[in-house]
Order: structure tokens, then sequence, then C-alpha cells
């Protein structure tokens, strides 16, 4: 049971060096997927401002366009 206490620092502080690296991952990704124009998840926050029913949609829904063209 001491040893448990002596080690819980240590796994304390990993579990917080993990979380941080996990945390820049997550931003680096969103960064560089705004720069290469794949996705830009800003526009994606409108939608908590502007979510009525008659709203334009944010992209187009690809699906819909496969089934129009047959």
């Amino acid at each position: 049971m001491e040893t448990l206490k002596e080690l819980q620092p240590y796994a304390y502080f990993f579990y917080t060096v993990f979380l941080v690296v996990i945390l820049y991952g997550y931003i680096v990704h969103l960064y560089r997927a705004k720069r290469n124009g794949t996705r830009d998840y800003e526009k994606y926050a409108q939608l908590a401002l502007d979510d009525e029913v008659t709203s334009v949609p944010l992209e187009a829904n690809e699906n819909n366009n496969k089934n129009s063209k047959k």
C-alpha cells in the first residue's frame, strides 16, 4: 500500500503530460486541416448562433448529390 502512495504522484504527472500532448496534437490537427483547406472548423462554430430551420447548410450533402445524378 505504501508503494502505491509513493507512485501516485508520478502517475499523476505522467498522466498530465499525456493529456497535454494529446491537447497540443489536436490543436496542430485543427490548424493543419484549416491550412490545407480540407476542413474549416471555425465555420461550424457558427452553428451555435445560426441554427434556424431556414438556415443555409454549411456543406452540401454528398449522398444527395450522388442520388440526384442517377
